[in-house]
């Protein structure tokens, strides 16, 4: 298997141009591609993995990679799925910020002469003079088509910015950029990011002519990318003081059934072989997949020691809270309906909540676990065959209940 066959299976692509030609350049270890990150805070999240994983695979097979950080655009901030302006941050902040990243990357990427290369937008984008910018780059924009962008759609009836309106030329400058000074001749990015890299590969065909070899290619993270990182509203990061290596080992320990196995795919380094076996995997089989992934992706950001501590204080943590002494409350058949009881009434007989909203607030801080496995939607159920057999609702890290029907 080539190695964009490889991405294709794991489901990292969303849309390319050119691809023929992307296909070559990959497989053969040609291509030298840049990833943008804005330093809109000082560490990286889980949201950023499969842009990190990607640069890792890529430089495994030759290709060179820059990471491009974006010291300039930080500075406007892209509105791509927001619906308010971003936090302007001072000059100060952003350097600080690139910094931490750096520290970073170099976990997942190799950076030194002939090898990963870490620019800078700021450095041209700062010094740029506005009049000639306008006449180099603003005559290659239609403004019609801007307007057309998903990036700017969802702002449209809130109120989008001159400001902000000026993002997609500043990104599609770095790649024009790029590719003049670093021989930069491929992008990668979200999918959520098509207009604005397609602006970049557009303007390098305008300025240069239509040999120019620019290509673009999107990864499949507009929705995952965005479910990655965040849980109970506060974002899982890669900084060990913001997000402790336990506390990120139980996020991916605890991801839905449905994402398991899409998250194994796209983010670890696991053969394919072996995934294609664990896909028919299930029930019980699921939460050794979610160890393997949680185990997988903190060895990879903390190191093995890390991941080793993590996994072990999980497991003796449900162990403990599983122990035969737990807490049993037994249900009655009429509290069920249609051979099933909801999450939040659930709670409520169990005594882990005094009323159903209390109970709603607990799922939505991601504090309520099944078996386990975190609740995200309060309108989950707990069915009859389940509480034939038993099942473990545990609050927060420490609070278990046995459930069971009652005979």
């Amino acid at each position: 298997m080539t190695l964009y066959d490889e991405l294709v299976a794991r489901g990292l692509i969303a849309q390319v141009t050119d691809e023929e030609e992307i296909k070559t350049m990959i497989n053969a270890g040609k291509a030298t591609f840049y990833i943008g990150f804005d330093c809109t805070a000082d560490s990286l999240t889980a949201g950023h993995f499969m842009a990190l994983t990607l640069m890792k695979r890529l430089q495994m097979a030759g290709n060179r990679p820059i990471a491009l950080i974006g010291g300039g655009t930080t500075m406007i901030g892209d509105p791509s799925g927001r619906t308010d302006m971003r936090k302007m941050l001072t000059k100060e902040d952003i350097d600080h910020n690139a910094e931490c990243f750096r520290k970073q990357m170099e976990r997942f990427i190799e950076f030194g002469e002939g090898k990963a290369r870490m620019v800078n937008n700021a450095d041209w984008l700062l010094d740029l003079n506005y009049v000639e910018l306008l006449r180099e780059v603003g005559a290659c924009f239609s403004v019609n088509n801007m307007l057309r962008a998903e990036c700017y759609k969802q702002r449209m009836e809130r109120g989008l910015s001159f400001f902000e309106f000026n993002y997609m030329i500043m990104q599609s400058y770095d790649f024009y950029y790029l590719f003049q000074h670093y021989g930069c001749n491929m992008q990668f990015g979200g999918n959520d990011q098509w207009s604005n890299m397609l602006g970049g590969t557009e303007l390098i065909r305008k300025k240069l002519g239509k040999d120019a070899h620019a290509m673009t290619i999107t990864l499949l993270t507009d929705s995952q990318g965005n479910k990655m990182g965040k849980t109970a509203g506060n974002a899982v990061w890669l900084d060990a003081e913001k997000t402790s290596p336990y506390d990120f080992y139980q996020y991916w320990r605890n991801v839905g059934d449905a994402d398991v196995m899409k998250c194994i795919r796209m983010l670890t380094f696991i053969p394919l072989e072996e995934i294609e076996k664990m896909d028919a995997w299930e029930g019980s089989e699921l939460n050794r997949a979610k160890e393997i992934l949680a185990y997988e992706l903190t060895k990879m950001v903390h190191g093995q020691e890390e991941a080793d501590k993590a996994q072990t204080a999980a497991r003796a943590v449900f162990s403990a809270g599983a122990a035969a002494d737990m807490p049993t409350t037994a249900i009655v058949a009429d509290a069920l309906t249609e051979d099933a009881i909801g999450i939040l009434t659930l709670m409520v007989k169990l005594g882990l909540s005094k009323s159903n909203g209390e109970a709603r607030r607990l799922v939505q801080q991601g504090g309520v676990f099944l078996e386990d496995e975190k609740v995200t939607d309060p309108a989950t159920t707990v069915s009859k065959a389940q509480l034939e057999k038993g099942v473990v609702i545990r609050k927060g890290k420490k609070v278990y209940v046995k459930a069971v029907l009652e005979a």
